[in-house]
C-alpha cells in the first residue's frame, strides 16, 4: 500500500513540524517514533513524550485508506534530509515493513504497532477558548522566556504562568532572581479568569513551532490568502485544571501542566521608584555586552553608576583586567551604585525590540525595574548583587 507519495519538502515539513519532543533514548521504545495515521487521503504524523503531544494532518497523496503504524521519526527526518527537496518520494507498507523510495535510494524501515503508541487523554474540563495572533503569543514568550528557571527544585518555577482573564492574557516567568512579566490584550473576553504553568520543555517547543508557522502565516496572507490566510495566523487556547491544548496551522498541541503556586508576581513588582532614566536599549546591551567579555565564568557581576548625565559599566576578573564603559544619558536624579549579574541584563535586553528602554531605580540595594515606553505590558526586574 502507498502510505503518501510527494516532494521531500512537504513530507519532511509535516515531521519535522512533530518531531522536536521526540526523545531519541526512551524507556518505551515506541516514543521514539512518530504514529502514521491515514483516513482517506488524510495523514496524521503524531508524537508524544507522555507529557507533551504534538499532532499535525497533511494531504501527502498515496492511496486513500484507513492504516496506521509507528516508525522512527528521527531516522525518517534524517534520510529525507539528505535527499533532493524537489525529489517525490514514496512510503509503501507491507507487512511490519515500510520502504521509503527517492529516486534510486531505497530505505526498509521496521514500524512498531500503532496499537502500542501511548495517546494523551484529553481533559474533558477544558475552559472557555480564546485565540490570539501567533506573532503575539510568539512575541510575549519571547520576552518573558529566559526568565525561567532551570531545573530548580521549586519545580513550579520551571516554566512560564498563564493568565487569561477578562481582555487581557498575561505571560510571567521568574527564577527567583530576576521576574519578566508581558501582556497583550485579547479580542474576545474571558469570562471567567484562567490561570496555567506551562511547563519549559512545552514553552520552548511551542516558540520553535510559532516561530516557524507566524513566518508561514505572513507568506500566506502574502500570496492572497486572504481569509484562510488571517485564520491561519491565530492560535486557539484551551486550558483545563491538568492540561493546555493549543489549535493553529493545522496543528494540535497538547500538553500537561506544572501542578503548584506560582509566586505572587505582583509583590516583586517595584512601585514608586524615585530615580528614572530611559536610554537607547542598543548602545546599553552593545556596552554591557563588551564589559561582559571580562567578567570570569563563575562571577558574572558587573558594577553599574549613574550619576547626572552619566551612565557607567564596570567589569573586573580575577587575573585584574577590566572593563570600563560610559554613556550620556539624560538623568538628573540621586547618584546611584549598584551591581547586577550581567547576563540577566543582556538576556532581557537582547529579547527586546523597542529602541528605547527606561530603568527606575530606588537605590544600591532594591531591585531595578526595566520597562519600554512604548510598550506598557512589559515589566523587567532585576535583583541587584553584591560586588
Amino acid at each position: 500500500m502507498i502510505v503518501f507519495k510527494a516532494a521531500q519538502e512537504q513530507v519532511l515539513s509535516a515531521l519535522q513540524s512533530v518531531a522536536g519532543i521526540v526523545e531519541r533514548r526512551h524507556t518505551l521504545p515506541v516514543l521514539a517514533n512518530v504514529l502514521m495515521r491515514k483516513t482517506g487521503s488524510a495523514l496524521e504524523f503524531t508524537t508524544s513524550d507522555l507529557e507533551i503531544q504534538v499532532r499535525t494532518t497533511a494531504h501527502l497523496g498515496g492511496e486513500e485508506a484507513t492504516f496506521s503504524t509507528t516508525v522512527g521519526a528521527r531516522k525518517m527526518i534524517d534520510i529525507l534530509r539528505t535527499l533532493p527537496a524537489d525529489q517525490t518520494v514514496t512510503l509503501t507498507a507491507s507487512g511490519s515493513k515500510l520502504t521509503l523510495q527517492g529516486g534510486k535510494s531505497r530505505f526498509t524501515l521496521q514500524t512498531l504497532p500503532s496499537e502500542d503508541f501511548p495517546l494523551v487523554n484529553e481533559s474533558v474540563d477544558f475552559g472557555t477558548p480564546f485565540t490570539i495572533p501567533q506573532k503575539t503569543l510568539k512575541g510575549l514568550i519571547d520576552q518573558v522566556h529566559f526568565a525561567m528557571a532551570v531545573h530548580d527544585i521549586r519545580y513550579y518555577l520551571n516554566g512560564i504562568l498563564f493568565i487569561a482573564e477578562g481582555k487581557t492574557l498575561t505571560l510571567v516567568a521568574t527564577d527567583g532572581h530576576r521576574l519578566a512579566l508581558a501582556q497583550s490584550p485579547l479580542d474576545t473576553e474571558v469570562p471567567a479568569r484562567q490561570e496555567v504553568i506551562l511547563p519549559r520543555k512545552t514553552v520552548l517547543e511551542l516558540q520553535r513551532l510559532l516561530k516557524a508557522d507566524a513566518q508561514q502565516a505572513t507568506a500566506d496572507q502574502g500570496q492572497g490568502a486572504g481569509q484562510e490566510g488571517s485564520a491561519a495566523a491565530l492560535i486557539e487556547m484551551k486550558f483545563a485544571h491538568n492540561q493546555a491544548k493549543f489549535s493553529f496551522s493545522g496543528m494540535e498541541f497538547v500538553t500537561k501542566l506544572v501542578e503548584g503556586k506560582f509566586p505572587d508576581y505582583n509583590r516583586v513588582i517595584p512601585k514608586n521608584h524615585k530615580n528614572s532614566v530611559t536610554l537607547g536599549r542598543a548602545p546599553l546591551l552593545a556596552s554591557l555586552q563588551r564589559a561582559a567579555i571580562l567578567t570570569s565564568e563563575k562571577f558574572k557581576g558587573v558594577r553599574v553608576n549613574i550619576e547626572p548625565g552619566l551612565l557607567r559599566i564596570g567589569a573586573s576578573n580575577a587575573e585584574q583586567e577590566e572593563a570600563k564603559e560610559e554613556l550620556e544619558i539624560d538623568y538628573e536624579g540621586d547618584a546611584i551604585d549598584i551591581g547586577f549579574n550581567v547576563t540577566y541584563l543582556i538576556d532581557a535586553l537582547a529579547n527586546m525590540d523597542a529602541e528605547m528602554v527606561r530603568i527606575d531605580l530606588q537605590d544600591g540595594n532594591a531591585s531595578a525595574l526595566f520597562t519600554l515606553p512604548d510598550r506598557p505590558g512589559f515589566k523587567y526586574v532585576v535583583m541587584p548583587m553584591r560586588i
